[in-house]
This record gives structure tokens, C-alpha cells and sequence, in this order.
């Protein structure tokens, strides 16, 4: 068989074929990590949609599974969960058995996977990882419990969304550590029960409020994850870039744990875009004047709002006086879908006082008018003042 003739000078290669050695990639192409083009590389541009969302994104999650702390020691923040957790587990190590199970509730980006990987950590106990979408069939989470080994540590994220199949099979699993897998249909299906061993279950949700009663109540201990100040922040910030080995000043490190909404989440990838800014318009130093540089060049504010933060304040502050307005009118006045301004946007400006929910509608308070630079009437101050109440 002979081999295919090789493309004439200045032809591209076929489809599927690599580039020849000591070509660089085509235009377009992605380059491999740590040059130019890289996909989660932003060194100039625009902000991407998702640089202030606590969500995972893709090319978050390696960069993230190198900055996860080891310990409850090595773990900043959220010190009164640390105290809580270190006495469940140090319990359970002085008696030789496994912990109860654990719950660990709170919004996006605040660490909870990085606490169960700790407790499987501080346990000396492997870790299985699977979510709550994923285990769609009683069987999926039959065939993970059976492969479990005693002490072993099974963490299920947004466990709020398992399957009801699923959660019901998941009930006896905690309890009794036993699973009954029905063989057959019809009149002559048969129960078989089978044994598990012993494990911990740690179950993260962002919706403590949707997981049943039943499944709640089985946890030995449920952790209520906060919001971080800023000095924990810059904390975390701090040691990030050590990690990455990022030269950062400690003003720098504020300003950026400033715009952070209080979640490491975001101030790790902020911390990555402002050294992207740093690298390739400065000498890759990270100071003060950078780091507003940088954000500024993002699209991030002094209190973190992002371009869609302040695309639906100005809707409602110039297009519909302050409010109150619907959320359906909100969301096609800055051209998104309402979950996207429901779930996206309004839990931080809520957060930060410059949106109310009222069963009228969403009004700006006078803190937003403030922030856009806008003056509001006597009038709409007062209504905004009278409607914070509503529904209470």
C-alpha cells in the first residue's frame, strides 16, 4: 500500500493530520497550555459572561484542583464550619468508626468540594465523586455502593437533584447500610437485599430547601457555608499566587479580593485575568494600578458588579424609573432570559442592597441610583423606602 503524497508547498495539511514539527498552529487553532490562545486565556478582549459567575466553567476545574487546600488547616475561612467539622471527625477517629453523614449547604464557589475532599483526607479514606444528575437510575447508585469499601467517603454534589429513585434507594444505604435491588417485574419481582459497608456520604447542595425532609434529616451534621470578607480573600488570593507563582503586592490583592463578591471562586479567576492583563501589557508585576487596570478592562467594578449587573440596574433605574417592574419586562429590557437575571444577577445586588423583590416587582433602591451616578426623585426614594417591606 503506498503512502499518500505529501501536500504541495504552501498547501494546509489534510483534516486530521498534524502539523509538520516546528509549525506553529494555524490561525484560529487553540495553542497548547501556557501560550497565546489558550481558551481560558483573556489577556485582551472583553470579559467573558461567566469571569464574575460563582459557577464552575470550563477551564476552571484543573486550575482549581491545584489550589485546593489539603487540610482543615490549610482551609481559609469559614472558621466556625472548620471548628464544627474538626470535632465531628476527631470524634469519630478516636472511635474508630466512620463519621456521620455530612451536609454541606451554601451558595456557589465557597469551597464545598474542596471540604469533602478534606474529610476524605483527615479520614485517611479514599473518595468516590458523582453528582446528583448523574445518578438518574436506582442502579447508578446501587452499582457505586457496591463498590464501596468500609471508611470509604462518597461525595454526591447538588444532591438536591437526584433522582427520587435514587434517593429513595439512598435512605436505607444511610441508615442500615443496605440496599434492596428488586429482580424481576410484574407479580413475581423479588427483593434482594445486599450489604454495604460502612462509608461517610457527603452531600453538597446550593438548595438546601429543596432536598426532602426524609433525606435532610439523615445527615449527622449539616455545615451552613458564609460569604467571605475581604481579608479572608485576600488571603486566599495570596496564597493562589504563590501557588501559580504570580508576583502579587498586597495592594493588588485586596483590590482584587474587593471586586470578589465574596467567593474564592471568583477571586481565583479574577486573580488569573488580571495576571493575564499583567503579563502582556505590563511587566508582570500585579500592584494597585494593575489590578484596577486590569478589572477595568474586564468589565468589573469597584463592588464587583459585571456588565450585566449594571445593563439591569440602568433598565431599571432609566427605562422604568426605579421599578417596580416585572421580571419577564427586566430580562427582555436587557435582551437575557429570566432565569439568567433571576439566578445570575439579582442574588448579588440583592445581597449588596441596590434590587429589592416585592410582590409588586423589582425596585432599585436608592443605593443603586447612587452607583450608576443617577439621581433619583423624592418620589421614587420614598417608594423604593415603602416597598422594602412588602410581603414581610
Amino acid at each position: 500500500m503506498t503512502a499518500p503524497p505529501p501536500p504541495s508547498p504552501g498547501e494546509p495539511p489534510s483534516p486530521g493530520e498534524p502539523p509538520s514539527p516546528g509549525e506553529p498552529p494555524s490561525p484560529g487553532e487553540p495553542g497548547t497550555p501556557g501560550e497565546p490562545g489558550r481558551p481560558d486565556e483573556h489577556p485582551t478582549g472583553e470579559l467573558p459572561e461567566d469571569a464574575t459567575n460563582p459557577d464552575l466553567v470550563p477551564g476552571d476545574s484543573d486550575v482549581e484542583a491545584s489550589l485546593r487546600p489539603r487540610s482543615l488547616t490549610e482551609f481559609v475561612g469559614q472558621v466556625r464550619v472548620r471548628e464544627q467539622l474538626d470535632l465531628v471527625l476527631s470524634g469519630a477517629k478516636l472511635r474508630g468508626t466512620p463519621p456521620d453523614h455530612v451536609l454541606l449547604a451554601g451558595p456557589p464557589g465557597l469551597g464545598k468540594t474542596s471540604l469533602a475532599m478534606i474529610i476524605a483526607a483527615e479520614l485517611g479514606a479514599a473518595i468516590r465523586l458523582t453528582s446528583g444528575p448523574a445518578l438518574e437510575r436506582a442502579g447508578d447508585l446501587a452499582a457505586m455502593l457496591s463498590n464501596l469499601v468500609e471508611g470509604d467517603v462518597l461525595f454526591i454534589d447538588e444532591i438536591h437533584r437526584i433522582a427520587r429513585p435514587a434517593e429513595e434507594m439512598l435512605y436505607l444505604a444511610m441508615e442500615d447500610f443496605r440496599v434492596d435491588v428488586m429482580v424481576g417485574k410484574g407479580p413475581g419481582a423479588t427483593s434482594i437485599p445486599l450489604q454495604v459497608a460502612p462509608f461517610t456520604l457527603v452531600g453538597a447542595t446550593t438548595r438546601s430547601g429543596q432536598l426532602t425532609s426524609p433525606l435532610r434529616d439523615r445527615f449527622g451534621f449539616t455545615a451552613h457555608m458564609e460569604f467571605y470578607t475581604p481579608a479572608e480573600l485576600t488571603r486566599v488570593i495570596a496564597r493562589s499566587a504563590a501557588i501559580l507563582g504570580i508576583d502579587l503586592r498586597s495592594d493588588g490583592a485586596t483590590e482584587i479580593a474587593d471586586r470578589s463578591r465574596g467567593t474564592p471562586r471568583i477571586a481565583n479567576r479574577l486573580l488569573r485575568r488580571v495576571r493575564d492583563y499583567a503579563q502582556v501589557r505590563a511587566d508582570g508585576r500585579i500592584t494597585l494600578d494593575i489590578a484596577r487596570a486590569a478589572l477595568a478592562v474586564y468589565d468589573v467594578d469597584e463592588l464587583g458588579l459585571d456588565r450585566l449587573d449594571r445593563s439591569v440596574l440602568g433598565a431599571l433605574c432609566r427605562s422604568f424609573g426605579g421599578g417596580p417592574v416585572g421580571l419577564t419586562t427586566l430580562a427582555v429590557a436587557v435582551g437575557e432570559e429570566p432565569t439568567t437575571v433571576e439566578e445570575v444577577c439579582e442574588p448579588f445586588l440583592v445581597r449588596v442592597g441596590m434590587l429589592a423583590r416585592t410582590p409588586r416587582g423589582r425596585i432599585a433602591t436608592p443605593a443603586a441610583w447612587r452607583h450608576l451616578g443617577l439621581e433619583a426623585g423624592r418620589e421614587v426614594a420614598q417608594a423604593a423606602e415603602a416597598t422594602l417591606f412588602d410581603g414581610l
